[in-house]
């Protein structure tokens, strides 16, 4: 969808320089950029090549006030920023003044009688919709999905393809799951019987709750709380392949990498921000704004707390202590 440069400086809260009415279609990079894309530019040095560059329209920071360009200007704070939310009404193509776009359902969908269905829902090819399952305005759930019972999407979600939400599920607004993520499925939770050595599952009939902001990568699985709920807060955003176990507390603006795996009950504080292939033990807690590099270990039931604190290694230690020990430990490799 074209999006007029008045629209777009509006919507990312740029100063315009230029023909507001220009309009573009896409995002795109100074290489490979068409008249009809917006690229953007953080540092002035980069500035003259991508004024050169075929784009239609250009988002950069103050520096380039002063520059002479035969293009329309974005001029931002925070360019980055500026570019990733233009990329966004781009991606979602939703009408900026609010009204809902024309609700579609495939024919192959199989959609239950008792399913509530907001203003411009798409649901797409094999998508099969549980009954008592409330979908929010504007959001689109993608080919092959299968949606729970009840499960509660909110509004401008993106469910892509092949995502299987289990019964118990709450989502809220603007919230993306990527391909084949799994979301509300039993907690890894068993009773071992000491008479007879074998295993018996306990009760997994909690809850997942997943609030607004959220983005899950491709493939990842978040189970459901065991006697109550999983949650993952405002904000947080989750890479591919990760697992997150029964009964965890995800706080707001957290970063989780790739295959990262949490056992169950563990808490992650706001602003948390954990490497790939991070592994954490039950019942730890990982304290606000704590960073822990990839594959760094947390043992169960452990703290870790200091914000802005940088962790490494198994068992997790302060970034400047791990990288002591490797030097003691190169020097008696010497020895």
């Amino acid at each position: 969808m074209k999006r007029s440069l008045h629209q777009i400086a509006e919507a990312v809260g740029a100063r315009l320089i230029g023909e507001g009415r220009a309009e573009v279609s896409a995002v795109a990079s100074m290489e490979s950029a068409t008249p009809e894309d917006l690229v953007f530019v953080e540092d002035e040095k980069h500035l003259a090549a991508a004024l050169q560059s075929r784009a239609g329209a250009v988002i950069a920071g103050e520096f380039a006030l002063s520059a002479a360009c035969d293009r329309p200007l974005l001029v931002s704070d925070h360019p980055k920023l500026a570019f990733a939310r233009a990329a966004r009404l781009f991606r979602e193509g939703l009408p900026l003044d609010g009204t809902p776009r024309q609700a579609s359902f495939h024919s192959t969908a199989v959609i239950h009688p008792s399913v509530v269905l907001g203003p411009g829902v798409l649901v797409e090819e094999r998508a099969v919709v549980a009954a008592r399952a409330q979908i929010g305005e504007n959001t689109r759930i993608a080919a092959g999905c299968a949606i729970g019972a009840g499960v509660r999407i909110g509004r401008e979600c993106e469910i892509y393809p092949n995502v299987t939400m289990y019964p118990g599920t709450t989502l809220g607004d603007r919230v993306i799951v990527h391909a084949g993520a799994v979301l509300g499925s039993d907690g890894f939770g068993y009773v071992r019987d000491r008479k007879t050595g074998h295993y018996e599952k306990f009760p997994q009939v909690g809850r997942l709750v997943i609030e607004d902001d959220v983005e899950i990568g491709a493939n990842a699985t978040i189970d459901r709380g065991a006697l109550d709920e999983t949650r993952i807060r405002r904000g947080t955003k989750i890479d591919n392949l990760v697992h997150i176990g029964h009964n965890c507390q995800i706080g707001e603006d957290v970063v989780i990498a790739a295959q990262t795996g949490l056992s169950g009950s563990i808490v992650i504080e706001n602003g948390v921000v954990l490497g790939g292939q991070v592994g954490i033990g039950e019942h730890a807690r990982i304290e606000e704004g704590v960073m822990l590099g990839g594959q760094g270990g947390v043992l169960p039931n452990k703290v870790l707390r200091g914000k802005g604190v940088a962790f490494w290694g198994t068992p997790a230690q302060p970034l400047r202590e791990y990288l002591k020990q490797l030097a003691t430990l190169a020097r008696l490799a010497k020895k």
